[in-house]
């Protein structure tokens, strides 16, 4: 412990017992912000609803809602960050004997607690909610492909004549390669049932491999020209044009995909940049409060006099 001497005098820093943090008006500023964001959250929602129209062409378009969302974010974010720091600047009590500068930082230290607690309330709001209604939307996809995969199944099984079930996909399309009849047009004549279900498992099983290979596009055109009466040239044209149309859609879908993806890049990067300057304004929010709440007691204390 440093110690000066004056002549016989001795003089010893005094630590103050108090805390240097006050929670009442941290968790008071937090609970505005937490407030004030959950109301402007409902007012955004309420706008949002009136840019959207079942009713074709009535609508704005999705660029136009999820950059007008976004903004509309950031300035709630940016609003109630303000209000619950300059709250808590203004709540908390008086540091009597403390450096101007250290009254500075406290304030600011103050004001970015009080916004990492509202943040993390806000947070845990969004994330039940949110988690409620993507439960609810996987519940009902799961029933519906639950649904689907059961009648898959029962058809598969009734157009093949196996009675016990269904098997297998990739077992049963190289099952249909090694008893791909010779005469090929004179089955699919006779069945079409088990004719339309391997004509099913070789498209799935080009989907899943990434393109279908050329005996099973020739063996796909036999299949066609015995079922429509077409020409072997006429049928190879009609299969490859299915087929041309099976990978436009897989690129659409990738390219959904990778949009899907860049958009959630920028969003993220987005949020935290917002998150950052919500918790500058805060702690300026409250340094701010806290001077002016410093300056209001010492005009009071001074008309005393």
């Amino acid at each position: 412990m440093p110690i000066s001497s004056i002549g016989s005098a001795v003089a010893t820093p005094v630590e103050s017992s108090k805390s240097a943090i006050a929670w009442g008006p941290i968790f008071g500023g937090a609970v505005a912000a937490t407030g004030i964001s959950l109301i402007l959250i409902l007012f955004g929602s309420g706008l949002g609803l009136t840019m959207v129209s079942p009713w074709s062409g009535e609508s704005s378009s999705a660029a136009t809602v999820g950059i007008s969302a976004a903004i509309w974010l950031v300035v709630v974010q940016w609003l109630s960050a303000a209000l619950g720091g300059y709250l808590t600047g203004r709540l908390r009590t008086k540091w009597a004997a403390v450096h101007t500068d250290e009254v500075f930082f406290r304030d600011t230290a103050h004001g970015f607690v009080s916004w990492a607690v509202a943040t993390v309330f806000v947070a845990g709001f969004l994330a039940s909610s949110l988690g409620s209604l993507v439960g609810a939307g996987a519940q009902a996809v799961g029933s519906a492909a639950a649904t689907a995969g059961v009648a898959g199944s029962a058809a598969a099984a009734s157009a093949s004549g196996d009675a016990s079930g269904s098997t297998d996909m990739a077992t049963s399309y190289f099952t249909d390669a090694l008893l791909r009849p010779q005469q090929a047009q004179a089955r699919a004549q006779n069945d079409d049932g088990a004719a339309t279900a391997e004509v099913s498992r070789i498209l799935l099983n080009g989907a899943v491999q990434g393109g279908v290979p050329e005996d099973d596009k020739a063996y796909l055109a036999t299949i066609v020209a015995a079922r429509t009466g077409l020409s072997p040239q006429d049928a190879r044209a009609r299969v490859d044009a299915v087929l041309k149309r099976i990978e436009d859609a897989k690129v659409a879908a990738q390219k959904a995909a990778d949009e899907a993806r860049k958009a959630a890049a920028t969003t993220a990067m987005v949020g935290s940049l917002s998150l950052l300057v919500g918790a500058f304004i805060s702690c300026a929010a409250a340094a701010l409060g806290g001077r002016q709440r410093d300056e209001e007691e010492d005009l009071l204390v001074a008309t005393r006099y």
